[in-house]
């Protein structure tokens, strides 16, 4: 972190060092200087939001999991995913060695897909930093309860916090001696409903009288390469309600929602400032190995990492441009299409919402 980074520089350059004679030569003004870095440090909370991560799917047969058993997958993003206070993600499918019952799609044939990863795959999220799984989407019930509860104690043997199903609506867990409450919702079965915004509303209201920050996670709207404009309306993917993210997004932080992040439609799509809240409503797809397709903006996804203040008030954002390669392994994109979507989507769709895009960094312009 920048901020810790000058703090050292000032130790360094003040005469901190072990001999008392030194020591003597500290200013008061320097002691003053010192503990402003330090209530700064502490004043804001770090978070990053990635978006679909499916390591790699063990049915119908092992073709579908990465070369060396995916120990590699994440290597070239992990020194990013770990510089944060919280790091998360939506987890596109379930933890599950064997068995399951892979869910009934109605007959949509070779539009339905069931993902299953293996159990201890879910180390190699933990030790790229993620401290949290959203389990809100349509993937999450893909091996029926048998799936799903397999996950939960997957996630928990792991010490991965994970929300957003009728068992587990939400979750708190702490950072620099703060209270972070994340709920996920998506509109699918056995998830928080994202399309009952009353419901969800309650749900965020309660969450905040026993927090300090909330967070949402949601997985909502259309899917595909044409799908990147948020379109206020309600949106609707293989004839299915995806729900009105925009309304979602807006009504969560009315209800006292901090921080929205989104996926879903696997692309990138805008983000947007609402009451000095931050909402990214899709992070697109991050880590999605052998099952999706990944051709232009279906394969580049930003890591948005997001600064908040302690009365969750949106400070600045860095991104980093991600892209994949070889069937899904996550890299760094040099060329950084990622932000430059963002910024171009966000400049469409949400002209008035106050934001500068400069040198991967969102910045409110207020």
């Amino acid at each position: 972190m920048k901020i810790i980074r000058l703090f050292i520089i000032i130790l360094l350059t003040s005469g901190f060092y072990c001999g008392d004679k030194e020591k003597s030569n500290i200013s008061a003004d320097t002691v003053s200087v010192v503990n402003q870095v330090k209530d700064t440090v502490s004043e804001y909370i770090s978070v990053i939001g990635v978006g679909d991560i499916m390591l790699g799917s063990n049915y119908p047969t092992s073709s579908s999991l990465p070369p060396n058993d995916g120990e590699t997958i994440l290597d070239d993003v992990k020194n990013i995913l770990s510089d944060a206070d919280i790091t998360t993600g939506n987890l596109e499918g379930c933890f599950l060695d064997k068995g399951g019952t892979p869910k009934d799609c109605g007959g949509t044939g070779e539009n339905c897909h069931s993902f299953r990863m293996p159990t201890h795959y879910a180390g190699y999220l933990k030790n790229a930093g993620f401290d949290y799984m959203s389990v809100a989407n349509n993937h999450s019930g893909d091996m029926g309860k048998t799936g799903r509860e397999s996950t939960y104690n997957t996630l928990k043997e792991y010490g991965i916090a994970f929300s957003g199903t009728d068992d587990y609506p939400h979750t708190i867990i702490e950072s620099k001696g703060k209270k972070i409450g994340i709920a996920g919702f998506a509109p699918n079965r056995g998830c928080i409903d994202l399309r009952k915004i009353n419901e969800a509303k309650e749900i965020i209201s309660e969450l905040k009288s026993k927090t300090d920050i909330v967070i949402v996670w949601f997985h909502g709207g259309a899917e595909g390469s044409g799908a990147q404009h948020i379109t206020k309306k309600p949106e609707t993917y293989m004839n299915e309600n995806r729900g009105n993210v925009y309304e979602f997004a807006h009504s969560v932080i009315d209800a006292g929602a901090d921080l929205v992040f989104g996926s879903g439609p696997h692309v990138t799509r805008a983000v947007e400032l609402y009451k000095g809240k931050f909402i990214a409503y899709s992070l697109g797809n991050f880590c999605t190995y052998g099952k999706f397709g990944l051709s232009g903006q279906l394969g580049i996804a930003p890591v948005i990492k997001v600064y908040i203040n302690n009365k969750g008030e949106f400070v600045k954002s860095e991104v980093t441009s991600a892209k994949q390669i070889n069937r899904g392994f996550p890299v760094i994109d040099e060329t950084g299409k990622a932000f430059s979507t963002l910024k171009k989507l966000t400049e469409t769709d949400f002209p008035e919402t106050g934001l500068t895009f400069e040198e991967n960094a969102i910045k409110n312009r207020y």
